[in-house]
């Protein structure tokens, strides 16, 4: 499948992310030829053990995170980050771990925006927003080359066309600039081949940047 950077805007200090910010960098990629394609959505949910029996056997996981990709509507990943551990599943375990009330979603956020296609690549943009809700968390790109699947042969192309989509946007003054955090993909044995696995591991990647963010720009309370 095709090889894919996810990417979270940084906020420069004393800054926040905003609707006009989102919009600026949406009309950037339709400045750069990019052709609106539509819409895309991921959803990520922060699950958490409901027992403190069950948090401190060694057996379970304390807490997860579950993801659901729009290119694969049927499957389901849970990203374990202390055991290093991905997997994939069929979407119905939502239900099946909503019935058995073992873990319960502690923070479900929406990352959603339009898609746009400048030849070979795809770039999605959009917000980050907790579920039922429109408050503006964080933004997100997707960047996605569609002829190579393998993670180490697409660097040089991807980050040369990083370097012209941040070059582009610079023109624009925003305050803040996109960040690519590249997980160890090995750690959870993933090979080169780029699967939707590695996209799963990026979204929690990204999920902690996110939440990072948000905290280190909320003010201090005394």
């Amino acid at each position: 499948m095709p090889i894919k950077w996810i990417l979270h805007w940084q906020p420069n200090a004393g800054t926040t992310v905003n609707s006009q910010i989102l919009a600026e960098v949406s009309q950037c990629a339709e400045g750069i030829n990019g052709i609106k394609e539509g819409r895309w959505k991921a959803t990520i949910s922060f699950y958490r053990a409901m027992t403190r029996e069950q948090a401190n056997a060694n057996e379970f996981p304390r807490d997860f995170l579950g993801i659901s990709l729009a290119e694969q509507p049927g499957k389901y990943y849970l990203v374990l980050k202390g055991q290093r551990l991905v997997v994939e599943a069929e979407s119905s375990i939502q239900m099946i771990m909503e019935k058995l009330q073992s873990y319960k979603t502690r923070v479900a956020l929406n990352f959603e925006g339009n898609q746009y296609q400048l030849g070979d690549f795809q770039l999605r943009v959009g917000k980050v927003a907790p579920m039922q809700s429109e408050s503006l968390r964080g933004i997100v790109m997707e960047m996605e080359y569609l002829p190579i699947s393998s993670w180490e042969k697409s660097h040089q192309i991807m980050g040369e066309f990083f370097d012209l989509w941040q070059e582009a946007l610079s023109k624009r003054s925003l305050p803040g600039h996109f960040v690519h955090i590249e997980p160890n993909f090995s750690e959870f044995g993933l090979s080169d081949q780029y699967t939707s696995q590695h996209t799963a591991v990026q979204y929690a990647s990204i999920m902690a940047q996110t939440i990072a963010t948000a905290q280190s720009v909320q003010p201090v309370r005394n």
